[in-house]
């Protein structure tokens, strides 16, 4: 019996997204009295390996195939779904982003395992096993109740935190039976921003919308971004309008994120974008209609023309920085 970690990592290096659900597994293990086991998938050097145990992994499954030097659903589902059997896991835990949303249902329905989404606490019980989801894009709490022997979760990410909790860990060559395995991904090109905050390990998020009017006007949402070391995001118009790359596209149909503090500029707040960032600590919204949704979802507002207030934010800024 054990929990299991999909650990992601990112050119062999894992984030803080992957520690926070070490972390998370680390105090479901406590409660049904039995360890985490992670699963690694790709070239990661074992004294990264190693950083796992800090936080709670007991073990780790160190998976390395050429055949999954791309993400691949069907592969890694595989994968994951032997590794549940090899390590008798009753509990599997993904993060809620692309990569968790892709392979959990299917690990699901090749174990005929219940699933929970978008999970955001520990299990209030683990007999009956019942956990609170977001629900509804994000606008109600349901508690879920799940009956089958092999439970799977994804976590919202920044719901939990990451807690170390050191343990002897060890690390152990995997080699998953993946040859009936048809491999379909092929990747023709990589492309990658440097230099700059990826927007899902971001604290601080500056987004801009509709109300920036323009791609010429993103000078003062990347100023503000730079002052306060965040990333930089927007709404889905506006990657459609092509002002910003759709990497940035935050909402329900882009990049789900729940930094310590977003900044909604010039953001109306359709529910497809709150669906992604809801779970943000602090809302701060600037939006010149009063009535606009982003005020019902922010903790803090200012109505008045972004264009007008966003340098005088900078401004503040600046002198505070210069204290």
């Amino acid at each position: 019996m054990s929990v299991l970690v999909y650990t992601e990592n990112w050119d062999g290096k894992f984030k803080k997204l992957s520690f926070e659900l070490v972390s998370y597994a680390f105090e479901i293990a406590k409660k049904i009295n039995t360890s985490v086991v992670c699963v690694s998938i790709g070239n990661v050097e074992n004294e990264e390996l190693n950083k796992l145990a800090t936080y709670g992994a007991s073990k780790v499954l160190n998976v390395v195939d050429d055949k999954l030097k791309n993400l691949d659903v069907n592969a890694y589902k595989e994968v994951i779904a032997q590794a549940v059997v090899k390590e008798a896991a009753n509990v599997v835990v993904f993060a809620h982003n692309n990569y968790g949303k892709a392979i959990a249902p299917r690990v699901s329905v090749k174990l005929k395992a219940g699933l929970a989404t978008a999970v955001l606490a520990l299990p209030e019980s683990v007999e009956p096993f019942k956990i609170t989801k977001k629900a509804f894009t994000s606008n109600a709490l349901a508690n879920v109740i799940i009956k089958t022997p092999v439970k799977i979760l994804t976590l919202l990410q920044n719901s939990y935190g990451v807690f170390e909790n050191a343990v002897n860990g060890t690390v152990e060559n995997f080699s998953p039976d993946l040859c009936n395995v048809c491999v379909k991904t092929n990747v023709k090109e990589v492309n990658k921003v440097t230099g700059k905050i990826l927007l899902t390990d971001a604290e601080i998020v500056v987004s801009g919308g509709r109300g920036m009017k323009g791609p010429e006007n993103w000078a003062g949402i990347e100023e503000l971004a730079s002052l306060l070391g965040a990333a930089t995001a927007c709404s889905r118009p506006v990657s459609d309008e092509g002002w910003r790359p759709h990497g940035e596209h935050t909402g329900q149909t882009g990049k789900i994120i729940a930094p310590n503090l977003y900044f909604a500029l010039g953001i109306s707040g359709a529910i497809q974008h709150l669906g992604g960032v809801s779970g943000s600590k602090c809302i701060v919204a600037i939006n010149k209609d009063p009535d606009a949704p982003i005020f019902e979802a922010a903790d803090y507002g200012i109505v008045g023309d972004v264009m007008k207030v966003l340098p005088e934010i900078i401004e503040a800024v600046k002198e505070i920085k210069a204290r």
